[in-house]
């Protein structure tokens, strides 16, 4: 577990970066003047609780100036960003970056987050793609009637130009998954200079992209890495022009109403069967569904729509769920995510309490499993309820956790309200008009596709249906 040390919070420059993190390592912070290692520096622990780093946490005043270079400096040119972000990308992915093999930060992250060394893999590819494409996936965004460039010709006859909002863009970063650092690959693409506040529960992704950026071309000046402490942090957001934010409702709730900043919190994906679909057909996308990423990620799916008799449904769910195996992250086989134990404790009477009165198909007497070494493998759950308005449907752990309940016609759309993904398998078109209509629904899938997907070639495209 994390533990701060307490002293002063002066920054000096770095004089090493990590080799690997069979030793304790510093994680310092990446300023505009290069690597800076503070005086205040937080412990950062794996999933048994024996410390793997120190993480420089910077103070206000280093934010503020850091902000400051950023606005200062000049865009690279769209063609020079694009290859630096490219070699980037495959730095990030195989090459030796900070003194780190791509090997060694695979194993260190499973063991600094919990996340199964499969999904580190997985989320790997991922940042590679993104930075590869991030430009290409922007454009899909770009207004049919305007262009990129006003040498475009197009531009001399009145056509609008499609250009960035500001200058400087923010990411408050998640720690549930190394993925989420895919995103923010966009902004630089776009020309954004960026800022990332990593997490502490798993700060090495970010410092080990940030690296790689710079040694792939990009200036101090145009990505820096903050860690702070919470009295910092709001400086991140304050001297931006446009921010990414990841956190639960509270933080949804925070910024909802500003429009400089664009909150990412719970998904409460969900996926309906009808009753023209033969739900034992689709069981290996459900399940997929629920339990890829060691279901953590906002794309997981929380609640499963039956239309008629639920139980058989969770009855399967649960047989299947049932066989994953408990195994440390950096196992190969591991598909579940590790905590300390008494983190892993404390999301179990979370469950529990959430449950009480639910009938419980898998997880009924705990979902912890002790694995013996100060961590604990989060085992999957299945809980079926009465009513498809239960408030329950909504609630996300970042475990394969999953709330089925009967689905009704009476019911309807409103029963699938606040979902970032919902896989639609029904025949339906009446009921699949009012979906993609509902404005609270951000993704629409229909039929065979995991709520976790994404199509590479269009990553914009709000619904995707298969045959």
């Amino acid at each position: 577990m994390s533990r701060a040390r307490e002293g002063a919070s002066v920054s000096q420059p770095a004089t090493a970066a990590p080799a690997a993190l069979d030793a304790l390592a510093s994680l310092d912070a990446l300023g505009p003047k290069g690597p800076y290692r503070s005086r205040h520096r937080l412990t950062v622990g794996d999933v048994t609780g024996a410390p793997m780093a120190e993480l420089s946490l910077v103070p206000r005043l280093f934010v503020t100036r850091a902000l400051a270079a950023l606005r200062a400096a000049d865009t690279l040119p769209l063609e020079e960003r694009l290859a630096a972000l490219k070699r980037a990308g495959e730095l990030f992915a195989t090459g030796t970056v900070a003194g780190m093999s791509a090997e060694a930060y695979e194993g260190a992250v499973c063991r600094m987050s919990g996340t199964p060394l499969a999904n580190v893999r997985i989320a790997v590819e991922a940042i590679r793609l993104s930075a590869t494409e991030a430009y290409r996936s922007v454009q899909a965004a770009r207004p049919v009637g305007a262009v990129g460039d006003w040498r475009d010709p197009y531009a001399r006859s009145g056509t609008a130009v499609w250009i960035r909002r500001g200058d400087v863009f923010a990411v408050h970063a998640a720690g549930n998954h190394p993925a989420v650092h895919a995103l923010w690959l966009e902004a630089l693409a776009l020309g954004y200079r960026v800022a990332v506040r990593p997490s502490r529960r798993e700060p090495l992704t970010p410092y080990r992209l940030v690296s790689a950026l710079r040694k792939a071309g990009f200036g101090t000046d145009q990505v820096v890495l903050l860690p702070t402490d919470h009295d910092a942090a709001g400086e991140i957001l304050h001297g931006a022009d446009l921010s990414m934010v990841y956190g639960g409702q509270e933080v949804i709730d925070r910024y909802a109403a500003d429009p400089a900043v664009l909150p990412n919190g719970p998904g409460r994906s969900k996926v309906l069967i009808t009753a023209d679909r033969e739900w034992r057909d689709h069981l290996d996308v459900v399940v997929d569904s629920i339990a890829r990423h060691g279901g953590t990620a906002c794309v997981n799916a929380t609640a499963v729509l039956v239309e008629g008799d639920p139980a058989p449904v969770a009855e399967a769910l649960a047989e299947r769920l049932a066989a994953l195996p408990s195994l440390p992250p950096q196992d190969e086989k591991a598909v579940l995510p590790v905590h300390p134990l008494e983190v892993a404790r404390g999301f179990e009477r979370l469950l529990l309490g959430k449950a009480a009165g639910a009938r419980a198909w898998l997880g009924g007497d705990g979902v912890v499993d002790d694995l013996g070494d100060g961590s604990a493998a989060l085992r999957p759950a299945v809980f079926q309820l009465d009513d498809p308005r239960d408030a329950r449907l909504g609630v996300e752990l970042s475990f394969p956790c999953v709330w089925v309940a009967p689905w009704t016609r009476e019911a309807g759309v409103a029963a699938l309200r606040d979902s970032l993904v919902v896989t639609a398998v029904t025949g339906d078109e009446a009921l699949l008009d009012g979906l993609l209509a509902e404005p609270s629904i951000k993704n629409l899938y229909i039929g065979d596709h995991p709520t976790h997907w994404i199509a590479r070639a269009s990553r914009t495209t709000r619904i995707s249906a298969s045959s």
